[in-house]
């Protein structure tokens, strides 16, 4: 129990601190920072002319009250070129940064955007502030993106180096199994779930991470298939677990799905979305799943007859490690946070895409759309 505490918390905080978007934290920090009080204090000057992102802040007649060197570099300002107090619009042309100014001092809320400027993709963050003024973020997308790249791929290394010591564990918790009296199998049976917990964490890490390292659409494990016979299959796998609580699916089948894809990816996929309806779904109601033709596309939706989605989970589910509200879960299984967001990377790599919308007679339904590709 003490191993599977120690070893299950340090994973589970040190995975989700690598994962965290850090457009969310700068954007936590600006909302922060307009709750502290006016912008034009010595010490937020003072802050701003340090950090290491491009900070300006526009009074309200829109004149530049501040700038720090580094927005004056990203925006290519000459530092010879004095332009506090002078008006924006007389320093700069960004129609996407003046738009967003509007929108900032109309809506009252924050308002993000990007631009390239001289072959530099930039991106601000303008917050409105009292009295009209407005602090304003200014960063390189290229870094940002840099950074996300750095970051998934240190998570993709460690969950490489976790692999091995928890199938050792694995092995040493079933020999623990054999070896200790009866009132101790609780606890190291315990220990096993949480391994396996474990492991189906690092290899859904180890599979979005193949995943966003390949080539779309990359059709040298193509194959003909059908997605009646993906969703058969996946079906079978989940069936014990319907079974116990009497969902039954109901499969239109008058389209077959004919299509080339790579069989195995797609099978997780198909299977990650059932899972995903069966968790949601009440005992004794039913999954419903219908493939249906649009043009040159294959639109395979899925549907659950729970309470629906919120803003929240329409907005977010498909992220990494997002959950939805766990009071929907009509199941105490829980998958690794990551199941969707494979779904969306299987997707993008056959060329197509999934969605999530709530249905309206109630519950859930997620859309996967696919090329067809149909077979001769």
């Amino acid at each position: 129990m003490l191993i599977s505490a120690i070893f299950g918390g340090a994973i589970g905080v040190g995975i989700t601190l690598l994962v965290q978007r850090r457009r969310r934290f700068q954007e936590a920090r600006l909302k922060a920072a307009d709750d502290q009080g006016a912008l034009n204090t010595p010490q937020l000057l003072a802050w701003i002319d340090a950090a290491t992102q491009g900070w300006m802040i526009l009074a309200p007649d829109l004149s530049i009250a501040y700038i720090n060197s580094r927005a004056e570099r990203l925006l290519h300002i000459s530092r010879n070129f004095l332009v506090r107090g002078m008006l924006l619009d007389d320093v700069l042309s960004i129609p996407q940064l003046d738009e967003a100014i509007l929108s900032t001092r109309h809506q009252q809320r924050m308002q993000r955007t990007e631009w390239d400027l001289m072959g530099d993709p930039l991106e601000a963050i303008v917050l409105p502030g009292a009295d009209e003024w407005l602090l304003i973020l200014i960063q390189s997308r290229q870094s940002l993106e840099a950074q996300q790249e750095q970051q998934e791929r240190w998570v993709s290394d460690v969950a490489h180096e976790l692999k091995t010591p928890l199938t050792a564990l694995m092995l040493v918790s079933d020999r623990l199994e054999m070896a200790v009296n009866e009132s101790d199998t609780v606890l190291v049976q315990r220990l096993q779930r949480e391994l396996r917990r474990l492991q189906l964490l690092v290899e859904d890490l180890l599979e979005l991470s193949r995943l966003e390292n390949c080539l779309p659409q990359e059709s040298s494990s193509y194959t003909a298939i059908t997605l009646e016979d993906l969703v058969d299959s996946a079906w079978s796998s989940i069936r014990p677990l319907a079974e116990e609580r009497e969902v039954e699916l109901q499969f239109d089948r008058s389209e077959a799905g004919p299509m080339m894809g790579d069989q195995r990816r797609l099978h997780r996929a198909v299977l990650n979305l059932l899972d995903n309806a069966l968790r949601y779904s009440p005992d004794g109601s039913s999954v419903d799943v219908e493939v249906l033709q649009s043009g040159g596309w294959w639109l395979l939706s899925i549907r659950d007859h729970g309470s629906g989605l919120s803003e929240s989970d329409l907005d977010s589910m498909f992220q990494r490690f997002y959950r939805g509200d766990p009071s929907r879960a009509r199941s105490a299984r829980s998958g690794s946070g990551l199941g969707l967001a494979i779904v969306q990377q299987i997707a993008v790599n056959h060329g197509g895409r999934v969605e999530a919308r709530n249905h309206p007679s109630g519950g859930a339904c997620m859309e996967l759309l696919l090329p067809k590709a149909l077979i001769p």
